[in-house]
């Protein structure tokens, strides 16, 4: 009996351990680094600053934190607010569930997610109340300008691709699928978002029942896999709503990027669309060749907006709504215009820009009609719109104070998002660089004279932590491509740098593979830490990266092999050969995604140059590739064609004849591969007969897989066995 007693006491003990740990919350964390040098630990110690909005009378900030616990292994998001000038921080959040996606309801008053509901509070954090009443299936939410109505994205069940498991078999796990996009990103297709309109009453109080504004469509919206809120839109007066939205399913959806935006009345429940006739009908096209080459992209169906079109907002007066275009179907690196459509007349303009615009905001102010983000030469910059169309640049480099935990040996840094506040005499926006994680900026435009664009930054989230840590310092190069173009890449120096000394050095290949090499902050590809190992990186911006105009970025489209890959040699050829500091004999080459791809191809190529290799959820077998990736719309664009068509099309020629699997034959450097495989944008199995081919050929090689992350690594103690192998990987080859 006593022996049955202590059991059941250390049983009541363990559950017990085990709830207190489920229920202690994670928080700031106040670390200690003992030698002044960024580690995976205290990379994961850091906040990060997610969502953020301004009161309407623009006098307090409410914003979003997400803290992680290696040792718990998870997160914990909770809700800040501020005075506009960053004093008066308080934490609002006391308890270890999850508030997010926080907005203002009032000057008072704030709405926010826990626990899939959608609660109130007042703005000190007291009189909490739970306004939503859905089973915990909200997911997003937006309230009407008058506060009588709000939207509320939820999931519903769909099984128009997987079909739905007979009744008498409720274990069964098979799944039977009937055409594409069976999955996206990390998951099977079971369910789609759509937006569900609720009224709201005294105390924003929301109704038990909502009407849904795609009632019978087998349509997502907001679009998979990474749309959100911003999807959609209120017209000012509480009588509209605009939204992204591409109504295809199966294999159409996944050869098509055309998406539009539609306006619903709320009135008469009726939708149009913003971006074609009503009696506009698409062309028939041949599913495995690329787009580009059909007559869907003939001169009469461009100006229907035919590609992306996402990311609606109207104009304060009611007159416009601007959204984010790309002109061609199925090419998702399409320059990314603005496009503002007249509703009383339905007539679009597009901003005549250089380089993909990333996000916009309306402006209030007389000087401006609306402001974006935009990358250009490899940093992530504000401009301003005048009614005519007119661009201008505000400022371009913003040097944050020495001691604000900033980044004293970098003087450039990226834009990340941006809002009007304070009656549109400023604007809210988010910056960060490689040397400092993301904080918030006030930022006072000057139209007229762009040197005057005041710039003050409010919060400070990880200023004990950095502040503990020595900066790498950062620097940019020139240097003339094969083809005689101008190539920039930058350089980050390792902490405590000594130019007399040689150092390993990292030739970081960048994904996309049209994705810009600006001054981004990563919580996996970090600069700051690799540099704290004591590594110099070489990152080019090589053919295919946005901010040197579109034609640069267009000539990786079925040339992933050439050029591109002559400028990734030509950036470590001229760091080797013309900076000192540069060990030519201890060079490795490190990538993800294309840039695991460019891994993988150098590997044969590289006659020597390096010493080792890291490639992480890269392409191997481009054949293969064609058909395993869910977004077939990318293989049919970058490859022109299919495989089985023994393509006769120059650049699909090249594409398959080049892919790394043909090449291993001359591999001869040791290589590390990383894959997780809840990866369905680049199968797991790519990794895998990466690792296969080169442990059959002898050659040093490891292999990192993760059962349960997908195109990223997102669970914290991963996300350190992801640091630790790559530092052990590069210190065994390089050191």
């Amino acid at each position: 009996m006593k022996r049955l007693l202590t059991l059941v006491a250390l049983t009541l003990m363990v559950l017990g351990s085990a709830n207190a740990e489920e229920n202690e919350v994670i928080g700031k964390q106040n670390i200690r680094v003992d030698n002044r040098l960024m580690t995976p630990e205290a990379l994961w110690a850091m906040g990060r600053i997610g969502s953020h909005q301004a009161s309407p009378d623009g006098k307090r900030i409410v914003y979003q934190v997400g803290y992680y616990s290696v040792k718990q292994n998870k997160s914990h998001q909770v809700l800040y607010v501020m005075n506009s000038d960053g004093t008066g921080q308080q934490l609002l959040t006391k308890s270890a569930k999850n508030e997010t996606d926080a907005l203002w309801l009032d000057n008072e008053t704030l709405a926010f997610i826990s626990g899939g509901e959608i609660w109130a509070m007042n703005a000190d954090g007291s009189n909490r109340r739970q306004l939503s009443k859905t089973d915990g299936q909200v997911e997003g939410f937006m309230f009407s300008p008058n506060r009588q109505q709000v939207i509320i994205l939820k999931s519903l069940p769909f099984n128009e691709i997987i079909q739905k498991n007979p009744d008498d078999l409720p274990k069964a796990t098979g799944r039977r699928v009937t055409d594409l996009m069976y999955r996206h990103w990390d998951h099977y297709v079971e369910s789609i978002q759509h937006p569900f309109l609720y009224s709201a009453g005294d105390g924003y109080a929301i109704a038990d029942s909502g009407i849904d504004i795609l009632e019978g469509e087998p349509y997502e919206c907001p679009m998979e896999p990474f749309g959100g809120i911003e999807q959609l839109a209120w017209s000012p007066d509480s009588k509209q709503i605009a939204y992204t939205c591409r109504k295809k399913t199966g294999l159409a959806y996944s050869i098509s990027t055309d998406s539009d935006i539609y306006l619903y009345n709320i009135g008469t429940h009726e939708t149009t669309n913003l971006c074609k006739p009503a009696d506009y009908k698409a062309p028939e096209v041949d599913p495995t060749r690329t787009l580009a080459i059909q007559a869907v992209n003939a001169p009469e169906n461009l100006k229907n907006n035919v590609g992306y079109d996402q990311n609606p907002q109207f104009s304060p007066d009611g007159k416009y709504v601007a959204w984010l275009s790309m002109e061609r179907d199925g090419y998702e690196a399409d320059l990314n215009r603005l496009c503002i459509c007249t509703l009383a007349t339905g007539e679009k303009q597009y901003i005549d820009w250089k380089s993909d615009v990333d996000a916009f905001c309306w402006s209030d102010s007389k000087d401006a009609w609306l402001y974006f983000i935009s990358v250009w030469h490899a940093t992530e910059n504000l401009y301003s719109v005048s009614t005519k169309g007119e661009v201008k640049q505000l400022f371009t480099l913003v040097v944050p104070q020495s001691g604000d935990g900033g980044q004293e040996n970098n003087p450039w840094a990226d834009f990340g998002s941006l809002q009007m506040m304070n009656n549109g005499k400023q604007l809210l926006m988010e910056r960060h660089s490689y040397t400092a994680p993301a904080d918030l900026y006030v930022v006072t435009p000057n139209s007229k004279k762009p040197e005057n664009t005041a710039v003050s930054q409010l919060t400070h989230e990880n200023k004990a932590i950095l502040n503990q840590l020595e900066k790498p310092e950062v620097r940019q190069r020139w240097v003339k491509t094969t083809d005689g173009k101008d190539l920039h890449y930058w350089v980050i120096l390792p902490p405590n740098f000594d130019e007399t000394k040689k150092y390993p050095t990292l030739l970081f290949c960048e994904g996309g593979p049209q994705s810009p090499v600006s001054q981004f902050w990563s919580y996996r590809w970090n600069f700051m830490i690799m540099a704290s190992q004591g590594y110099v990186i070489v990152a080019p911006n090589r053919h295919g990266l946005p901010g040197f105009g579109q034609e640069w970025k267009e000539e990786i489209s079925g040339d992933w092999t050439g050029q591109c890959m002559s400028d990734y040699l030509t950036a470590i050829d001229d760091a080797a050969n013309n900076l000192p500091y540069v060990d030519k004999d201890k060079l490795g080459a490190v990538g993800a995604s294309f840039g695991g791809f460019s891994v993988y191809y150098l590997a044969g190529i590289h006659e020597k140059r390096f010493k080792c290799f890291i490639a992480h959820d890269g392409a191997f077998n481009l054949a293969a590739m064609y058909t395993e990736t869910e977004e077939n719309w990318f293989s049919n664009w970058e490859y022109d064609e299919a495989y089985w068509h023994r393509p006769q099309m120059p650049r699909a020629k090249k594409t398959y004849h080049d892919s790394p699997h043909k090449m291993v034959e001359n591999w001869d450097t040791p290589i590390l591969c990383i894959h997780g495989e809840k990866d369905y944008r680049i199968n797991a199995t790519q990794g895998m007969s990466a690792f296969n081919a080169a442990r059959m050929k002898g050659i040093p090689a490891e292999l990192l897989i993760f059962p349960d992350e997908n195109h990223w690594v997102l669970k914290p103690q991963n996300g350190v066995l992801w640091q630790r192998t790559y530092f052990d990987w590069l210190n065994r080859w390089l050191k």
